[in-house]
């Protein structure tokens, strides 16, 4: 009777622990959800990456951190990845004619104009790097951190008035929220509804030209075709990016394979 009193001791001490950390567990994803919700600009969600690649495996604990809000160990150091990120967001900036944007989509060389095609470019490497699993999307949270750092410091050179700057830096953000939801329903889906997107976030519902949008919408499929391409491991380390011309030749010779060319003989 003692040894059975001891037995039934035991397993409910084992079934309150047990008990305890199911509800450590509900807490510490409960809290994870808020936290994802209250910093979806750092890990924007997508219907491309909504879940971690199959081959990257984590541990129940760095489940638990991650959902407490702390970051668990990635594929390289953290220090590279910000330098990564520092490198992919000045090829944003220093890679992209901004000045032929403006004439050939009739926009007005502002701030705000240099703004919307700067986070045009930042949104696709974006949608880049969340395909590279946890460690591409804290690099993503670096990318956006940049931006923000850069658009404060060029307010400034511009002489700006703070409480001005604080007011546009409050826009841009919503804006930018709102452009990474459309944008990324707008490449998962028909032209049209891309078309939509750029027409409502890049020209501020400001175009009556149809051609504009057209050589935008192009412009943005072999962009993100082509960022496809390059190796996820050297966007990690090094974070160089280029990008394809605004207006050449043969646009379109990355998003459809060329039709096959038969002989008189059929071969």
């Amino acid at each position: 009777m003692a040894a059975l009193g001891r037995a039934a001791s035991c397993q409910t001490g084992v079934t309150q622990w047990i008990t305890a950390c199911s509800g450590l567990l509900q807490a510490a994803t409960v809290q994870g959800q808020c936290r994802r919700m209250l910093h979806g600009v750092f890990q924007h969600p997508s219907a491309k990456d909504s879940l971690q690649p199959s081959e990257e495996k984590v541990s129940a604990f760095t489940r638990i951190i991650e959902a407490l809000g702390f970051t668990g160990p990635l594929k390289y150091s953290r220090w590279k990845i910000k330098v990564a990120a520092l490198r992919m967001y000045t090829c944003c900036v220093e890679k992209t004619d901004y000045e032929e944007f403006f004439s050939r989509c009739h926009m007005p060389d502002t701030l705000n104009s240099w703004f919307l095609v700067a986070q045009l470019h930042v949104w696709m490497c974006l949608v880049r790097m969340r395909q590279e699993g946890r460690t591409g999307k804290y690099m993503c949270r670096y990318i956006v951190h940049c931006m923000w750092e850069d658009i404060e410091q060029r307010g400034k050179l511009m002489g700006m008035n703070s409480v001005a700057l604080k007011e546009d830096m409050r826009s841009m953000v919503e804006n930018f929220y709102a452009a990474l939801f459309g944008y990324d329903e707008g490449i998962l889906s028909d032209d049209h509804v891309l078309a939509a997107a750029l027409w409502r976030n890049l020209f501020n519902k400001n175009c009556e030209d149809p051609r504009h949008l057209e050589l935008l919408v192009e412009y943005v499929r072999k962009q993100v075709q082509h960022l496809d391409a390059l190796s996820g491991e050297e966007l990690l380390l090094t974070g160089e990016v280029s990008w394809r011309p605004l207006v050449e030749d043969n646009a379109r010779s990355i998003l459809k394979p060329l039709s096959p060319v038969y002989n008189d003989e059929g071969l």
